[in-house]
């Protein structure tokens, strides 16, 4: 953040100085008054940081005058609460390209500011700040200095743009190369569906080559460094919060898929690698009525209870031939009737006596999705 800030102002640095240099090469008109007063947030507030990727606070300040009248470049600097800003932790670029006298600072943000001041994971600190004014060159500090108590959260300040999985209790092995990617939710948020086997280590890391960072799991918080045992053979939904410093697992112990009419339910076979399947299924002993309707979709039984996956596109309607139409998305909402179904193509007289494959795929190397042949 700093680096961009510093690279941004020199940039902006060379044009201002060379649009105000007179014919004999003279520099001019390049100074600005200091910004006389802060204005938001007030001295000495108070805030606990929100994962939410909308959660903000705004910064906001007094104009400064420009000598040749124009526009003036704006600054938010950050130091420790002893600091003097002759060696800030941070630097952030004001609205707008640092042309407007406001600036709007994410929570994760300033997550990874207070870790710079060396306030630690979910502890309470306090910060000082100011802003500085420039045409690009000599920056001008604020005549005010204000302090700032950030609670910070959880979790990391330092996120992975990726996560994977790897070690012997997974089905991948703990070759670095062969690492299972693992979904992103959201920013810091990452899942996997994978089989553990029991008495064997796994870990997350944030790259497959070279030497990433490792986490593993402790109780209830996701930690740097170490491995994780696995204490039952099954298969799992990893959900990892960086933002949080926390995790949630469930032992999936069944996929179904389900007529929705008739409410039949045919278990699929784990195949590997998040992927259920089952071949040559032939549907019997439905009557007339149950075969009148083509919707299907998909429910699976786990340590937390039954879910649902349906279409994960918000519609109610016959295929579209585009792939998009068969991704799936779990819902919580277990019923007969519900938005979101997928219905059967081609459509034909019925379910009955008919043989299927059927595949479902949670598989993280592409998306959630499923496929539905009918032979």
């Amino acid at each position: 953040m700093k680096i961009i800030s510093i690279k941004y102002m020199m940039l902006f640095a060379f044009a201002m100085v060379f649009a105000a240099c007179s014919s004999d090469g003279e520099v001019r008109h390049l100074g600005v008054t200091a910004v006389k007063a802060l204005y938001e947030p007030d001295n000495g507030k108070a805030v606990v940081l929100q994962a939410s990727a909308s959660a903000s606070l705004y910064f906001e300040w007094e104009p400064s005058l420009a000598e040749d009248g124009g526009a003036v470049l704006y600054e938010v600097v950050f130091d420790k609460a002893d600091g003097d800003f002759s060696d800030p932790v941070s630097i952030v670029t004001a609205d707008n390209n640092g042309g407007t006298n406001h600036a709007t600072i994410t929570h994760k943000q300033l997550n990874q500011i207070a870790a710079s001041a060396g306030i630690g994971s979910a502890e309470e600190g306090t910060l000082k700040w100011t802003v500085y004014a420039s045409k690009g060159i000599n920056p001008v500090k604020a005549e005010e200095e204000r302090t700032l108590t950030l609670t910070r959260l959880a979790g990391f300040a330092e996120v992975p743009s990726q996560l994977y999985i790897t070690g012997e209790a997974t089905e991948v092995g703990a070759d670095l190369e062969n690492a299972m990617i693992m979904k992103k939710v959201a920013d810091g948020e990452f899942e996997v569906f994978m089989k553990l086997t029991e008495g064997k280590s796994f870990k997350f890391v944030s790259a497959n080559t070279g030497t990433p960072t490792e986490y593993s799991l402790n109780g209830e918080k996701l930690v740097e460094g170490g491995t994780t045992t696995a204490t039952k053979t099954g298969i799992y939904k990893y959900y990892i919060d960086f933002n949080a410093g926390s995790f949630t697992s469930k032992e999936v112990t069944k996929v179904k898929w389900l007529l929705n009419w008739s409410q039949k339910e045919i278990e699929l076979d784990y195949q590997g690698l998040g992927v259920w399947a089952i071949s040559n299924y032939t549907v019997t002993g439905l009557t007339d009525s149950d075969n009148s309707d083509d919707r299907y979709k998909f429910r699976m039984e786990s340590s937390d209870g039954e879910t649902e996956w349906r279409a994960a596109i918000n519609n109610d309607s016959k295929p579209t031939g585009n792939d998009e139409y068969y991704y799936m998305a779990e819902k919580t909402n277990v019923e007969q009737w519900t938005n979101n179904e997928v219905w059967k193509s081609p459509a034909t007289d019925g379910w009955s006596d008919k043989a299927y494959d059927v595949t479902f795929s949670l598989n993280t190397q592409g998306e959630y999705t499923h496929n539905l042949v009918i032979k």
